[in-house]
């Protein structure tokens, strides 16, 4: 049987071979979640609705269909604040609100605009539901001090593009669940988790960054980070990494062999201020575009080995103050071209 194109536009057909599904076994969801993640709703919603088809073999009614649209499309997050120490959690724009819905301990009673928590108030847990409109979560939990523990249970969406400042200093922040997050769409990171100061490990593992363009400072002053995964990171297209790990003092290993620095620009106070940093090798790095390294390796006072094999200096690059502040026994391999 042959596959069955359930799409008309080029852009986002789906195929879906069904001659190797056993119908028998087969799940609704399987289905569906096929289609829905890779149209938008509006176009997804036609499709089933005109493809009998589909109908039939699923046993679907189309107001099912909707429902689970309804469903799926949302993200959700649930946040642990501390215990007695409440006040602002979220910043939700004020064109937005109809998008966010807001539960304390699991309550069923929505609570709508009301985004700031009485110190009478007994919260042990906040879930925020968000509708699908949604396309930025830039600032969503900036200067939210009293958040503990973040967890992103849903994130079906893939139509989020901006996560500037989004967890800027959450200064009592001390883990984040990404294990369900998407990045996919998201250009800019810059700031995202500045500051983020009682952060100690930090698993990115599940971040696609495959647009990402800036992040500046994305992981600045995250004193007390002593573990930073980062394997699927994806730099192709990002322009912009200073400040990326400034003052990030806990750190005592950084792998980022993954990282394709061809694009980048400004690579200035980069690693400023990593004063546990033992070794750094940064053999893979393309430096032809970058026109700034001033302070790059300012201050990391513990370093001992740095690979910098692969560097090109020979453009008009401003590397001022570059070393300044490292050990008299840093051993440096540099390029010979």
């Amino acid at each position: 049987m042959k596959s069955n194109n359930v799409s008309k536009d080029n852009n986002k057909n789906i195929n879906i071979n069904i001659s190797k599904i056993n119908l028998r076994n087969l799940k609704s969801d399987y289905f569906l979640k096929k289609i829905y993640d890779n149209l938008e709703k509006k176009k997804s919603l036609e499709i089933v609705k005109y493809n009998k088809k589909i109908q039939n073999r699923l046993a679907l009614n189309i107001k099912d269909y909707q429902e689970y649209c309804e469903t799926y499309s949302r993200i959700e997050i649930e946040i642990i604040p501390i215990k007695n120490r409440y006040n602002k959690f979220i910043n939700i724009d004020k064109n937005e609100k109809t998008y966010y819905h807001i539960y304390f301990n699991d309550s069923e009673e929505e609570i709508k605009n009301k985004y700031e928590i009485n110190f009478e108030d007994k919260i042990t847990k906040i879930l925020v539901v968000i509708d699908y409109q949604i396309k930025s979560f830039q600032n969503l939990f900036n200067y939210c001090g009293c958040i503990e523990y973040i967890n992103f249970k849903k994130f079906y969406r893939n139509n989020i593009i901006d996560m500037n400042y989004m967890f800027n200093e959450c200064s009592s922040l001390k883990g984040i669940n990404f294990s369900n997050f998407n990045a996919n769409n998201v250009t800019n990171m810059n700031h995202m988790f500045y500051q983020c100061s009682s952060l100690k490990e930090l698993n990115l593992s599940n971040f696609y960054t495959n647009n990402v363009k800036y992040v500046r400072a994305m992981l600045s002053r995250c004193s007390s980070l002593k573990e930073l995964k980062l394997p699927n990171f994806n730099t192709n297209n990002v322009v912009d990494m200073s400040y990326m790990f400034y003052e990030c003092s806990s750190l005592k290993e950084l792998n980022l062999s993954n990282f394709n620095t061809n694009n980048v620009k400004n690579m200035s106070c980069m690693f400023d201020g990593c004063s546990s940093l033992m070794q750094l090798n940064l053999s893979n790095f393309n430096t032809n575009n970058v026109t700034n390294m001033s302070y790059m390796f300012y201050r990391c006072s513990s370093l001992k080995e740095l690979n910098l094999s692969n560097f090109n200096t020979n453009n008009d690059i401003n590397m001022s103050c570059m070393f300044d502040g490292c050990s008299n026994d840093l051993k440096m391999k540099i390029s010979t071209k």
